[in-house]
């Protein structure tokens, strides 16, 4: 995939990278990797700092060609705390306002083979140009990297992290001086946890004064190569951490409750999601649409879609069984549609060249058709099956009761993932109910289609639909709403429709938990009940990235959603005076 820019670096004749916007090297002519110990490892008292620590945080300014990343990786895995520890998890949160491409990454880290897996892992899963947060997950290394592709001073302000230490790589204060102002440092200090530590290879006076200015304490020490000193930085007192809960019951079986899911286990969590044999999730389909709302203003709402479809793409794609296909074209409904997919086509909140004006309408290439059930079925584990009548306290964690009053399951923290059901539990959480009706038929086949309705493949034929039926809550599949959505059908592909017209279709009918500003919600109360409802038509973008949002919330660790953004989907957003939910 080609870059949005020209490549942010030049290679030496004698073979070094270069910046070509700043005309700094990327790393020492002497040995880079020996740098990177001494001056960021060493100076922010790594390994030994990691003892003690169930979760440790470092953030970096200058991402460059993941060199620090990949030697703290290649440390963290020989040195992580063992014993009362296991599960120790690294959290690392990187700025790059000029990301690379991986090739010219993989020819930096090839000069240090002795990297071997942390660089090779870095590789595969390198992160991409789109402006935004980026999470890449390291499972091998128990660890996890959020790479923030924008301004430094506009990333710290977005992150909501407390770093245990700080690898300050900007280029040089003299030819990149707004690396090292003092209002990012500010920023620094404020991201930072007590007893934070912060390294650099620089002892620029403004660079002193800055980290002074923000709260830190400094020392010169012995410098690396032909630098005859570096810098570290340190906060009083220390983090002190807190407890923290080890299981969480889910209630809700769909695609909100199996994203919580998989995110929880992710962080160590031990996961019971408890689903109503009766309800009917609107995650059930045998295929479902993974697509962004498209919005040509750019804004926090375009972002919040542009961010989580990416995440969505990228966890569904490493459960290659879940996907049918790839690639779906949205057609115009009115004429203006042509120049917003243009606007759309052009935005960098999406990867280059994912979003593309073809064939009449806007080829959205990374967009995919998934199995829902499979999706599910992958990430919730083993679901009790059985309706929860009741919720009771249990010291610092919850009861789930049944209608006879008997225990389905304890668990340390709660979460409601219910969808249109969620405010039965939580009579706060106010949804309104949409039905939606899909059919579906085999023998027959297209490519995924959007178009106001939309066609997508199923294993077998086609589904089309939906059906659109405000404050409706009845589940039964009508044939008169088949014959809606065929007639839908025949606006949008008339060939297909035709095609399809004599057949016998299957169906489905669901509820789709809607809010009145269309934005999910996902919140965590104040009793510390987790809330990820309201995801409307676009569970499927929006539930894997929002999941991980709250279950970071709920652990105390950085989230992978932008500040600003995650306060879109915070339910105190509509000003309830019971309105509860929120993070």
């Amino acid at each position: 995939m080609e870059p949005t820019a020209p490549s942010p670096l030049v290679w030496r004749e004698d073979g070094l990278p270069q910046s070509s916007l700043y005309g700094d090297v990327y790393f020492s002519s002497v040995d880079g990797l020996a740098e990177t110990r001494a001056v960021f490892l060493q100076g922010c008292g790594l390994p030994e700092r990691f003892a003690n620590k169930r979760d440790f945080v470092v953030g970096e300014l200058g991402f460059g060609s993941g060199l620090n990343i990949a030697a703290l990786l290649d440390l963290w895995r020989r040195e992580k705390p063992a014993n009362g520890h296991q599960g120790g998890r690294l959290h690392i949160f990187s700025i790059e306002a000029h990301p690379m491409a991986r090739d010219e990454a993989a020819r930096i880290l090839a000069h240090w083979p002795e990297l071997g897996d942390a660089a090779q892992a870095l590789l595969d899963h390198w992160p991409g140009q789109a402006r935004g947060f980026h999470r890449v997950e390291l499972p091998a290394f128990d660890a996890v990297l959020d790479l923030a592709v924008m301004d430094v001073v506009e990333a710290l302000e977005a992150w909501d992290g407390a770093a245990d230490a700080w690898f300050l790589d900007g280029f040089s204060p003299a030819l990149n001086p707004a690396m090292w102002r003092e209002e990012v440092l500010a920023a620094v200090a404020t991201r930072s946890a007590p007893g934070a530590k912060a390294a650099t290879f620089t002892v620029a006076g403004a660079v002193r004064r800055g980290l002074e200015a923000a709260g830190f304490e400094i020392a010169k020490r012995p410098g690396f190569g032909r630098k005859r000193e570096r810098l570290e930085a340190w906060l009083p007192d220390e983090r002190i951490e807190a407890p923290r809960p080890e299981s969480l019951a889910i209630i809700g079986g769909g695609i909100a409750g199996a994203a919580l899911a998989r995110a929880a286990r992710a962080e160590g969590l031990a996961v019971t999601v408890i689903d109503d044999p009766d309800g009917v999730a609107a995650s059930g389909n045998p295929a479902g649409l993974v697509t962004p709302a498209l919005d040509a203003g750019g804004g926090p709402r375009a972002a919040l879609y542009a961010q989580a479809f990416a995440r969505a793409v990228q966890l569904y794609e490493e459960t290659p069984e879940v996907v049918i296909a790839r690639q779906v074209l949205q057609l115009p409904a009115a004429e203006r549609d042509r120049a917003r997919f243009a606007t759309v086509a052009g935005q960098d909140l999406f990867e280059p060249g994912t979003m593309a004006v073809e064939a009449g309408g806007l080829a959205m290439r990374a967009a995919l058709v998934v199995e829902p059930p499979a999706v599910t079925a992958a990430w919730s584990g083993q679901v009790v099956r059985r309706r929860v009548a009741r919720l009771e306290r249990d010291g610092d964690g919850w009861r789930l009761l049944d209608d006879a009053g008997a225990l389905i399951v304890r668990a340390d923290r709660l979460a409601l993932a219910g969808g249109a059901a969620t405010g039965l539990l939580d009579p706060a959480v106010r949804l309104k109910p949409v039905r939606g009706q899909t059919s579906w038929t085999a023998g027959a086949s297209t490519h995924a289609v959007a178009f106001g309705g939309y066609a997508v493949p199923t294993r077998d034929g086609v589904l089309f639909g939906a059906t659109h039926d405000r404050d409706q809550i009845e589940t039964d599949v009508r044939p008169e709403d088949h014959q809606r959505n065929l007639a839908t059908l025949a606006k949008g592909l008339p060939d297909l429709a035709e095609q399809l017209k004599d057949k016998a279709f299957e169906g489905r009918a669901a509820l789709r938990a809607t809010t009145s500003d269309r934005l999910p919600l996902a919140g965590i109360r104040d009793d510390g009940v987790i809330v990820l409802t309201g995801l409307g038509s676009r569970g499927l973008c929006l539930a894997p990235l929002l999941a991980e949002h709250l279950v970071a919330k709920a652990l105390s660790i950085p989230s992978p959603l932008p500040r600003q953004l995650s306060h879109l989907a915070n339910s105190r957003r509509f000003d309830s005076p019971d309105a509860s939910t929120g993070v």
